[in-house]
């Protein structure tokens, strides 16, 4: 689950964090990124159990309107949608059942959040189609379920705040770890019942090495590295540069220059697209000049030998 995207996004922070903090100590900084990109697999489970948490509440609701219900000799509520296939192989789930025993994640003291969530869902348009629907049919209650996480989920303020509270990372994280979720929702297979494969942490030892060669390359080496950036940037205004601006080239020449099997066209489009999000309105088309050229002074120098891209007439 963890991808090399949300791995620079973490790299970003971390190092600028590490200059910012004076405190320079390389071993605290290293682990303190480990821990920051575990946090993001923690959030990544405890939003599939957000799921089962709401299916949960809702089957105890429903139980206690049937019981009413029973007593009062009224019809009965349907429990068409706590019978969603989809929730129901979720909740019996190996791994996330495991994942929250080991780490003792949970919903359980935030019942009036998954309380007033069962009533959105109840009062959307998506529950009361899927209620009319008369097909019976997996496709039909996993993809209610993708939509209900798309539309109720994903974006939704008093999730954002409580999971703030309960972490100062996930605040950062959940719109890349969203994307996990749901194509984690999209994957299951009705047929691998209980055992069905969630999203491993590392997609293997290679990515988890990623991370830390990259932060250890971009600290270690950051005096050669900004005197790349000075010996390429003798036609570009330097002053110009943000604080951010020199962080996120410092990263992107580690990484040219540490991963022979990544195109640079690759490293610049990534680091183009985060100096858009953390630094200035301008900083993404400045720093995709500059990482161009400094790519093409490290390749005439011979300092870099994978190729660069051609120049866009």
């Amino acid at each position: 689950m963890i991808n090399r995207e949300l791995i620079r996004i973490k790299i970003v922070q971390l190092t600028y964090a590490y200059y910012q903090n004076g405190h320079k100590n390389m071993s605290h900084a290293e682990k303190e990124l480990m821990f920051s990109l575990s946090k993001a697999y923690d959030l990544y489970n405890m939003l599939l159990l957000l799921i089962v948490a709401v299916n949960k509440e809702m089957r105890r609701k429903l139980e206690v309107l049937a019981n009413r219900a029973e007593r009062e000799g009224t019809p009965p509520p349907s429990f068409k949608f706590v019978d969603n296939r989809f929730a129901l192989q979720l909740e019996e789930n190996h791994m996330l059942m495991a994942f929250q025993e080991s780490n003792k994640l949970t919903w359980d003291d935030d019942v009036e959040f998954v309380r007033k969530l069962v009533n959105t869902i109840e009062q959307s348009e998506l529950y009361r189609e899927y209620m009319a629907n008369e097909e019976d049919d997996y496709e039909v209650d996993r993809e209610v379920w993708r939509k209900i996480y798309r539309t109720l989920i994903q974006d939704n303020e008093d999730l954002d705040a409580l999971l703030e509270e309960k972490s100062l990372y996930w605040n950062d994280d959940k719109e890349v770890v969203d994307t996990f979720v749901l194509k984690t929702i999209k994957r299951f297979n009705p047929k691998s019942a209980g055992k069905q494969e969630l999203l491993p942490e590392y997609k293997d030892e290679e990515d988890k090495d990623f991370a830390s060669k990259l932060f250890r390359s971009t600290i270690l080496n950051a005096d050669v590295y900004q005197k790349y950036m000075s010996e390429a940037s003798r036609n570009w205004d330097f002053s110009r540069l943000a604080y951010m601006d020199v962080v996120i080239m410092q990263i992107a020449i580690a990484e040219m220059l540490t991963f022979p099997n990544i195109p640079v066209s690759v490293t610049i489009n990534e680091y183009v697209e985060l100096a858009k999000l953390y630094s200035t309105p301008k900083s993404g088309g400045y720093i995709n000049g500059m990482l161009d050229a400094i790519a093409r002074h490290l390749h005439d120098t011979k300092v870099m030998l994978k190729p660069v891209p051609e120049r866009k007439d």
